[in-house]
């Protein structure tokens, strides 16, 4: 997918092995960038010897099978079980993210990755036991991007970095969906690093559509249009926006009776599309709409994580506002504040400053002083 590079800007910074197009090693990248700590990306790509994200765009079909031939006879002997131990850790550190923040437990994934799942990429294992374990770690990687990326705005490269090494490793383990889920990820970022991204961010939005033709659960396929819908509104094309909140529509509504999957994206439920509908509809400047769909998204099942529901109430104060009903901003932004506490997480912190600087213009009402003064003692505790 060379398109990847040219949609990232990505610089040919790369290493001898690269300049001669010798096959970047996936797993000594990631593990290297692991390993890195909180580093300059430039000085990470000299210290480890690695290329530029450039690697995203050049498939390496041949990958795990070089990894295969290549183990030496004393590495460990990993099986199927190592893969399974790592979507289990990848769920348990989701959990405690998903209701806490990024920030919580991100130095516990990235240890993890390099204390625990690094011998095992370079132990000794068949290609099927290869392409479950890259998998695997796929969905690791894509884990800490995303912890990265809501734990601090300070890490974008770094976030990127993971997401790009998830979507290379999907890619070698010829998973559509994770590697789908991976440039999902670049593309939501990117909506978040300002207006001059938000072209870039709906080419990715629109790659991630296009390497999910053919995947089959309707889940997925709603959680990556609704992606796309969002892009679209935020970079001005309407009628996009609109074509693909209405697919992403079409495909929820068909799971109403299933359950939800074990991946990343086959976790979208109709309470999670309802939170994104109501974004998109707001960037379209249809507040009455994106309030419906707000207050749909806290009242269903699916969206009772303390970082989730605060988010959406953080959105549900400023449209209310937005509305002239102070009233109602109020009273989301109180209960927004509630659920807020001990979640470290950059939307929490974002929202938190808004509603501060909102109810700045409203000095002699009482309610909206208190709520500004609750912000700023939880913003004085985020890290």
């Amino acid at each position: 997918m060379p398109h990847v590079t040219q949609v990232l800007q990505l610089v040919q910074e790369a290493d001898s092995s690269a300049q001669n197009n010798e096959p970047v090693d996936t797993v000594a990248s990631i593990l290297a960038l692991g390993r890195s700590g909180n580093v300059d990306r430039r000085n990470f790509l000299t210290a480890s010897g690695g290329t530029a994200l450039s690697f995203l765009g050049v498939p390496d079909a041949e990958a795990i099978t070089r990894r295969v031939r290549s183990a030496p006879a004393g590495a460990v002997r990993v099986g199927r079980g190592e893969a399974d131990a790592i979507r289990q850790m990848v769920q348990v550190l989701g959990d405690n993210a998903a209701e806490y923040g990024g920030g919580h437990v991100r130095h516990l994934a990235v240890s993890y990755l390099t204390d625990n799942v690094g011998p095992w990429l370079e132990g000794r294992y068949t290609e099927a036991v290869g392409r479950e374990l890259y998998a695997a770690t796929s969905q690791l990687a894509q884990l800490i991007g995303w912890m990265t990326q809501d734990h601090t705005d300070d890490d974008a490269d770094a976030a990127r970095s993971y997401y790009a090494h998830a979507y290379r490793l999907a890619d070698e383990a010829n998973d559509s969906e994770l590697a789908a889920t991976a440039l999902r990820g670049m593309a939501v970022q990117a909506m978040g690093l300002g207006p001059r991204h938000h072209t870039k961010a709906l080419a990715l939005a629109e790659k991630c559509v296009e390497r999910a033709k053919g995947l089959s659960d309707p889940r997925v396929i709603s959680f990556y249009q609704s992606t796309l819908a969002e892009a679209a509104a935020l970079d001005g094309n309407h009628q996009l926006a609109t074509t693909s909140l209405a697919a992403s529509q079409t495909f929820i509504e068909r799971t109403a009776d299933a359950p939800t999957g074990t991946s990343w994206a086959s976790h979208f439920t109709i309470g999670r599309w309802s939170h994104a509908s109501g974004l998109v509809l707001a960037r379209m400047g249809d507040l009455d709409g994106a309030q419906v769909q707000l207050h749909q998204a806290l009242a269903v099942h699916g969206l009772d994580r303390r970082r989730s529901r605060a988010n959406v109430l953080g959105h549900l104060g400023t449209i209310h506002l937005r509305q002239g009903d102070l009233d109602g901003a109020l009273t989301a932004w109180s209960e927004f504040l509630d659920c807020a506490e001990g979640v470290q997480s950059t939307r929490v912190r974002d929202s938190a400053e808004d509603l501060r600087v909102r109810l700045a213009r409203y000095p002699d009402d009482m309610g909206a002083q208190n709520l500004a003064e609750r912000a700023t003692a939880l913003l004085a505790r985020q890290p």
